[in-house]
């Protein structure tokens, strides 16, 4: 697994060992040429995913992710760098485990007169897995009771859970999933991510690519962040946001004592309503033991971690998934 924290990728000290990766580019670009319109959709994409669990794959939209994922899938062909998916370099050798890979990429192409089931059943014979999988696929996803309802009375939610179903008859070691909440209200969203996070569980290293934070958040074990086709950072998310851990929010009576105290003392100090935030790491014990020998005693005394979102925007500067330039995701 990834050990160390990759912040500043040309800085890492330490990554996951290849035998623990089952995704790893290096250097990978991608370029879409229209006439003399020249689109950089990913500029030497360095990604390591490691196995088991799910692996957030984050950044604005524009970013060079659905390229990407393309790419691994075989769908597109890079324009440079290397590309290695379950232990083989891709395409060359990419049918040796076409098998254990599988996603849900682009639009689902299912038959709307068609139930779900007879939408699988297609899908199945083409893959030639046995009949006996689609209603495995079908409980997996929490779609039993509606596999007989055509695929034109199914919700959004729905036609993405049967979309990921489709993609799990292979029973891959790998899915990768491109934006699966898009466009989903409250009750699909809660669907499908709890779909996700099953199959992570169960041992599927599922690659998530998405300009949700929140969402990769309460779902990935781990996540790269990519922006304008470049990694800016990787590693366990808890690691991330671990290393921002940069202040210690204090409540005492006297804020105002309290404050002069410590900024005496040379901490960076600012004054909220009814605390205190003291800047950098530090030491809990330190800051007590300063303000109770001046006769301010501790009432609260706590970390302040950021969430994915503060640390995001430091490092890219954006809090949504608006696009940062022409290139990516929505070349051809």
């Amino acid at each position: 697994m990834l050990d160390d924290v990759l912040v500043q990728p040309d800085r890492a000290e330490g990554v996951a060992s290849v035998s623990d990766l089952v995704v790893e580019t290096h250097g990978l670009r991608k370029v879409y040429r229209h006439g003399l319109r020249r689109t950089v959709a990913l500029d030497g994409l360095d990604l390591q995913v490691p196995a088991g669990g799910v692996h957030g794959f984050l950044g604005p939209n524009g970013s060079g992710k659905t390229t990407t994922l393309r790419i691994l899938l075989g769908l597109a062909r890079p324009s440079g760098g290397t590309v290695s998916v379950l232990g083989a370099p891709v395409p060359r050798r990419l049918p040796q485990v076409v098998d254990r890979v599988s996603g849900v990429v682009d639009q689902a192409g299912f038959a709307p007169r068609l139930s779900g089931r007879a939408n699988l059943a297609l899908v199945g014979r083409s893959l030639g897995v046995k009949k006996a999988a689609v209603d495995e696929v079908l409980h997996q996803v929490g779609l039993q009771d509606r596999a007989r309802s055509s695929y034109a009375s199914y919700s959004l939610g729905m036609r993405q859970r049967l979309a990921i179903a489709a993609a799990l008859l292979k029973t891959p070691d790998l899915l990768l999933l491109d934006e699966a909440t898009t466009g989903l209200g409250p009750a699909g969203t809660r669907s499908v991510r709890d779909l996700v996070r099953r199959l992570g569980d169960t041992g599927v290293t599922v690659l998530l690519s998405s300009h949700n934070l929140v969402e990769v958040q309460e779902l990935c074990h781990s996540v790269s962040i990519v922006q304008r086709g470049r990694l800016v950072a990787s590693g366990r998310v808890e690691d991330l946001l671990g290393q921002g851990t940069t202040r210690t929010r204090v409540v005492v009576a006297d804020l105002r004592g309290a404050e002069h105290v410590l900024r005496t003392e040379g901490h960076t100090v600012t004054r909220g309503d009814d605390h205190l935030l003291v800047e950098g790491p530090g030491r809990p014990e330190d800051l007590t033991r300063s303000l109770a020998r001046r006769g301010h005693y501790v009432s609260e005394l706590g970390e302040v971690r950021p969430d994915l979102e503060t640390y995001f925007l430091r490092l890219t500067g954006r809090t949504d998934g608006s696009r940062t330039d022409e290139r990516g995701d929505d070349a051809p």
